[in-house]
């Protein structure tokens, strides 16, 4: 580990531009494959959006997933899943849906439960959202991305040139659609936290490019005879140790939350953990290789492009 810290605070030289293609591929076909992903497969919505109820319990003893089912099926319930969840196999997640929707269903389900049960079971966590609250929820967040997004990219296309704003707001998409498309496939729960994850990524995301465009720009004016290439990869290394320590503190932060913080906070870990990653690749494969197709020095000279690019 010394070693690793040691190779990236000292002066690198890395050719970052060389492998660009190769990133355009791989890029390009982690979003298709994300896209389909999310097209056929969908997401898992927890009982944020799609409604229900969610309750956590304790056992005594070792839960037996087979009879718990049997157990509870003969309550009045539609939809009922069950999740093992902790190292002992005395925890588990109880999903489940009213056949009648309203909330007076719902609640007596929960006491159906809880009396089929009985007192030995602890009850950590219960958790009731009405189908129409759910519904509300899911409109709710899929505007407060949207809206969040869309400052962030007029911030972006305000503070830099066309050409960096088009990059950072390429970027950002790229991540937030592979990361989507991760969430799909593995199939775990989306709800509000996960939005909420979603959003911290784009914050993260645009702030690492914005690091690295702001040296990009530093290096224009500073060495006018250095090759675009040359300038891009020196920009990329100039900064590469902030990059590599910030992105591994908060790895190790989202993978604490992920391996102690327990079944409520596994997604929004994992979203966090995968995004940074993500995140610090697109970077610097994504939206700083992008910069190399334009002539960066000639959109310097012409203010004119954008009377906002050297605010």
């Amino acid at each position: 580990m010394m070693k690793i810290f040691s190779w990236v605070t000292k002066d690198t030289n890395i050719d970052f531009m060389k492998s660009a293609k190769l990133t355009y591929i791989l890029s390009s076909t982690l979003m298709l494959l994300s896209i389909i992903c999310i097209i056929f497969k969908g997401f898992n919505f927890g009982i944020d959006f799609s409604g229900g109820i969610l309750m956590e319990i304790k056992a005594p003893t070792v839960i037996n997933a087979d009879e718990m089912r049997k157990t509870l099926s003969n309550l009045d319930i539609d939809d009922l899943n069950l999740q093992t969840i902790g190292e002992d196999g005395t925890e588990m997640v109880i999903r489940a849906q009213a056949k009648e929707l309203d909330e007076k269903a719902q609640m007596a389900v929960i006491n159906e439960i809880k009396n089929t049960l009985g007192s030995d079971y602890e009850y950590r966590r219960i958790d009731l959202v009405g189908p129409q609250v759910g519904s509300e929820l899911k409109i709710d967040g899929i505007i407060a991305s949207v809206v969040a997004i869309l400052a962030i990219t007029i911030y972006i296309w305000f503070r830099f040139e066309w050409q960096f704003a088009l990059g950072a707001i390429i970027g950002l998409v790229h991540d937030i659609v592979i990361t989507l498309g991760m969430l799909s496939l593995l199939g775990m729960d989306f709800s509000l936290t996960t939005v909420a994850a979603i959003l911290t990524l784009a914050g993260y995301s645009v702030n690492d490019t914005v690091v690295t465009y702001d040296r990009i720009r530093e290096n224009l004016r500073k060495f006018k005879k250095m090759g675009q290439r040359d300038l891009l990869n020196k920009s990329i290394n100039d900064i590469l140790s902030r990059t590599f320590l910030t992105g591994l503190t908060t790895l190790f932060a989202a993978l604490a939350l992920l391996i102690w913080g327990g079944d409520t906070l596994a997604s929004f870990a994992f979203t966090i953990f995968f995004g940074v990653i993500i995140g610090t690749y697109s970077s610097i494969y994504v939206s700083t290789t992008f910069l190399s197709l334009f002539d960066l020095r000639a959109s310097q000279e012409d203010t004119n492009i954008n009377p906002f690019g050297n605010a």
